[in-house]
């Protein structure tokens, strides 16, 4: 009858506390011991995992990966000296442009980008990149130059956000592609406009004057279109962002007078000097929101309105936001969201997309878009690719043969001699 007890005390569910991890299970002699759960953990992490996801911008942002590695491939072949390289070599180039793929099945995905060929001496694979993606490199280039005086434009407002008036190079160099600005951008705009910009050190460029007519940030035009459009108080508008929150979020009680406070909570804005920080709630509320602004303001001067977040680190004290910053973005999901599709974490500012496409498009962004049109294609319209093959091996041929059957200088000769025989 003991051992009966036992047994149906032990596998009893209202009586036995036992878990799966723990090594002791509770039983008759430890029943009244008391248990304790441990609280959910609430970190940026457990955030990051359990945010509401926008399978659009996930799907934008694998695919500009796959765009970024075709490019690191092309900057890859460029240095050597032939425009082709050996699959051989390039297989060794996996880990360095990040591909969790072999090397040969990336290239073959995308004919419109890659170029297979067998060397005519060698005999051995090699690859080059299509015409095709050539030339929108090259439009690329064109357009950047083009746009020298909106990159000053653009810089200068970064300047102006600074504390100091000053931007380490190291950190421009970082986000050179996301800001649209050329390789050689010291030597082309810093040293060029010395009446705008000078150099205090090796690797510091601070601003000579600031424009106050710049000192006007994207989310203010925002404001002014609502307040003319929407007929909205000043009083609901004057500090207020663009929400818009992914498709599936969830609003808990009390989330939007929450929201509605924090809209109306005034804070110093990006152009403005920031006087002493308050340690009191509200003044952290009030530090959190500016360093909102600052964030939106420089999403907003970007090419794709979009940026990794590690290398928003490189400007943490330059600009004066030494905050956890993916634990701020975190917290405002209706203004920027994360993306964790590949090795890194990119952030995009919701106001500027609709459906994977910016809403206010740039040369320089249209570009780009063809290349990644082009990159859509995969295997797709491969017959106008082979047709071009054909002819590019059939034109040497012909002009071998008109150089044979054309009439050239000294041919007089042969019959002049033909008659001299007869």
């Amino acid at each position: 009858m003991r051992l009966v007890f036992f047994k149906n005390f032990q596998t009893n569910k209202l009586c036995s506390h036992a878990t799966p991890n723990s090594s002791i299970s509770f039983g008759p002699f430890n029943y009244f011991n008391q248990k304790r759960w441990k609280k959910p953990a609430n970190t940026a992490q457990t955030r990051l995992e359990n945010r509401t996801r926008d399978l659009k911008l996930n799907l934008l942002t694998s695919r500009l990966r796959k765009l970024n590695i075709a490019l690191h491939l092309f900057d890859l072949m460029s240095q050597r000296r032939r425009p082709y390289v050996s699959m051989q070599i390039m297989s060794r180039w996996g880990d360095v442009v990040g591909l969790n793929v072999s090397m040969g099945d990336f290239v073959n995905e995308y004919p419109h980008i890659f170029e297979v060929f067998k060397h005519p001496v060698r005999r051995n694979v090699c690859c080059c990149i299509t015409s095709k993606m050539l030339e929108l490199i090259e439009e690329e280039k064109v357009v950047v130059k083009e746009r020298e005086v909106d990159n000053i434009r653009m810089l200068k407002k970064l300047f102006m956000m600074s504390k100091e008036g000053t931007l380490h190079l190291h950190a421009l160099r970082l986000v050179r592609r996301e800001l649209g600005l050329p390789e050689d951008f010291r030597e082309s705009i810093f040293r060029k406009y010395v009446d705008d910009f000078k150099l205090v050190d090796m690797e510091v460029v601070a601003l000579v004057k600031k424009d106050e007519n710049l000192a006007f940030t994207k989310v203010e035009e925002w404001r002014e279109n609502e307040y003319r459009e929407k007929w909205l108080s000043e009083f609901e508008i004057k500090y207020a962002f663009p929400i818009n929150y992914p498709t599936g979020f969830k609003i808990e009680s009390g989330f939007k007078e929450k929201m509605m406070n924090w809209q109306r909570m005034s804070y110093v804005k990006p152009y403005e000097k920031e006087g002493t920080r308050s340690r009191s709630k509200t003044g952290i509320e009030r530090f959190e929101k500016r360093v909102v602004g600052i964030l939106h303001e420089f999403l907003s001067l970007t090419v794709e309105k979009m940026m990794p977040v590690e290398r928003f680190v490189h400007f943490r004290k330059d600009l004066g936001i030494e905050v956890n910053m993916r634990e701020l973005l975190l917290k405002h999901p209706g203004i920027f969201y994360i993306s964790t599709k590949g090795n890194c974490q990119n952030v995009f500012l919701r106001e500027a997309y609709t459906k994977c496409c910016l809403t206010e498009q740039n040369a320089l962004y249209i570009v780009r878009r063809k290349m990644l049109d082009l990159m859509l294609l995969h295997r797709r319209n491969t017959k106008e690719i082979k047709r071009n093959k054909v002819i590019e091996e059939e034109k040497p041929i012909l002009e071998t043969e008109k150089v044979l059957t054309s009439r050239r200088d000294g041919d007089w000769v042969i019959p002049f001699l033909e008659r001299s025989d007869d």
